[in-house]
């Protein structure tokens, strides 16, 4: 494995039109705060760095950033336990960010602007992690082969008519584990085992490749259905590159579970938790509440393709064509503690 450390510099973000983003990012607090903070990410630096280098210039915190894989970086604080000179973890999906719990690497804290910016369902309720951008995990579906009003719900995933026509990732991966996690919530253990066996019955290839593969596929026929999270999807359609932005053509999304009484979308999130080691608590406090703000919203929506948690902020421009949609509101936490049931039951349903 392998890490970067990466200083802050003074760029400013990225981007057309993010000038003046970049300076309507104020302090929700308004506190100015001096000092460092280091943080360890399980985000990419283009998807992260950009917005911290603005928090760091107007706050004078350098900030010191590493990045790694999300189960590296965990290990790694583990590994450290009180000696870690990480404040922040960063990572994606509730789950992990239970899991960080469960493992004592997060400590709790309170603070009025979460709790006002962040919807309940989307934080852990005792203050260990919360989320600060959400996605969700839907179905995508090419209509030159699929019609929309032969899509409905996750669960209608295992009607014969999908015989040989949906792609799905490995069961290894944590979105989907998130999304069987939801469902054991919704429907319980035997209705979601009988789910995923009837899901694989119906798969055009054994699991194979990340989001993006699964898109990709569809697009070139190899499916016609897939479970991949938004933002991926929304990538596609800013992407350099035409044979991307192509597929984002091709492809459709669809939104399920959205009847009457049904539960809606599942939604994951990309959150944060201060270290159990953090000793520069105050800057780590404001950093999380300065993501909260509206205008660090925005940022997370338009270059992440991400939706926001905090109310009141446009939809991605990629996705915004695809209109609102019912999310469900299932506590994230219990996403992690369902995980270990989930995994169990995929691997026992042959999901592999």
């Amino acid at each position: 494995m392998s890490f970067k450390w990466y200083k802050k510099e003074k760029t400013g973000l990225n981007g057309v039109g993010f000038v003046a983003l970049a300076s309507s990012l104020l302090l929700s607090t308004g506190l100015q705060a001096k000092g460092e903070l280091n943080i360890y990410s399980a985000r990419k630096e283009s998807l992260i760095k950009p917005v911290l280098d603005t928090f760091s210039e107007q706050n004078d915190v350098t900030v010191n950033l590493i990045t790694g894989s999300a189960d590296a970086l965990l290990s790694r604080l583990r590994a450290e336990g009180d000696a870690s000179p990480a404040d922040l973890f960063i990572t994606v999906d509730a789950g992990r960010l239970h899991r960080a719990k469960d493992a004592g690497v997060l400590k709790s804290i309170e603070s009025p602007v979460l709790s006002a910016n962040i919807p309940s369902h989307l934080r852990d309720d005792e203050g260990y992690w919360f989320g600060l951008s959400q996605r969700a995990r839907v179905i995508f579906y090419n209509p030159e082969t699929v019609s929309p009003s032969e899509l409905s719900t996750y669960e209608d995933l295992v009607n014969p008519k999908w015989k040989g026509r949906i792609c799905v990732r490995s069961s290894a991966n944590i979105y989907n584990q998130s999304l069987v996690a939801s469902m054991i919530d919704a429907d319980g253990h035997e209705k979601t085992q009988a789910w995923i066996e009837g899901l694989m019955s119906n798969l055009a290839r054994p699991p194979f490749g990340g989001d993006v593969d699964l898109l990709k596929a569809v697009g070139a026929g190899v499916c016609d259905l897939t479970l991949a999270n938004t933002y991926y999807y929304g990538r596609l359609g800013q992407s350099d590159n035409p044979a991307e932005r192509a597929v984002y053509q091709k492809v459709k999304l669809f939104w399920p579970n959205q009847g009457e009484g049904q539960r809606g979308a599942h939604v994951n999130v990309s959150g944060a938790g201060l270290t159990a080691a953090a000793t520069n608590i105050d800057n780590a406090k404001l950093l999380l509440e300065f993501l909260t703000s509206q205008a660090s919203q925005e940022w997370y929506a338009h270059v992440n393709n991400e939706y926001p948690v905090v109310s009141g902020v446009s939809a991605p421009e990629m996705l915004a064509p695809f209109g609102q949609f019912t999310s469900d509101t299932i506590s994230l936490s219990t996403l992690g503690e369902n995980n270990r049931e989930a995994v169990e039951i995929m691997d026992s349903a042959g999901w592999k």
